[in-house]
């Protein structure tokens, strides 16, 4: 069920401009210096209050923990943990995603396809990284739904969405495709 907004829309617009700007003007920037010159800011879903929850953490038992080797755009694999079940729902159906554990930072990791992948989105999936609330719940705000770096170069490695984590419905929130991807 959505929640009141944790953050409030002008902290997105605010999140996303400050992203532009890295984006476009760090050399640390996940675009080539090619790319860079010819940026004008990445596209964005509208923002959607509706895609925002805070939700309760079903955590599989310790036994359920299971350590998972996640396969990457560069055909390397990436240890993650599953660590816990999200349920919700969006437009009225009732969805299901599992949140991982990134054994090299220890953070919750939430990568996902949906209904706009490979159209609106891009076609490996978004990320979401999911701030902890610590009373066992976890912010869950799609329109912080990100694009992984190999979404814009192909020299970087990302995870790919594992098959549990493709929803049947769109989420029409956060970053879009790049239509200048260097590929």
């Amino acid at each position: 069920m959505p929640v009141e907004p944790q953050r409030t829309m002008s902290e997105i617009v605010d999140f996303r401009k400050a992203k532009d700007r890295y984006f476009g003007g760090d050399e640390h920037s996940p675009l080539t210096p090619e790319q860079r010159k010819r940026f004008s800011g990445l596209r964005y879903f509208a923002e959607n209050p509706k895609l925002q929850f805070l939700l309760g953490v079903d955590e599989f038992p310790k036994d359920g923990k299971d350590e998972i080797q996640m396969a990457t755009s560069s055909g390397d694999t990436v240890a993650h943990v599953r660590w816990a079940k999200l349920n919700f729902e969006v437009d009225g159906v009732a969805v299901a995603l599992t949140v991982y554990r990134d054994l090299e930072r220890n953070e919750y990791f939430l990568p996902f396809m949906d209904a706009t992948t490979g159209d609106e989105s891009y076609a490996d999936g978004r990320y979401l990284d999911l701030p902890a609330t610590g009373d066992g719940r976890l912010v869950v705000d799609f329109n912080y739904a990100y694009n992984p770096y190999c979404a814009y170069n192909p020299d970087w490695s990302c995870p790919i969405a594992p098959s549990e984590n493709r929803l049947p419905v769109a989420i029409k929130a956060g970053e879009k495709i790049y239509p200048d991807a260097s590929h």
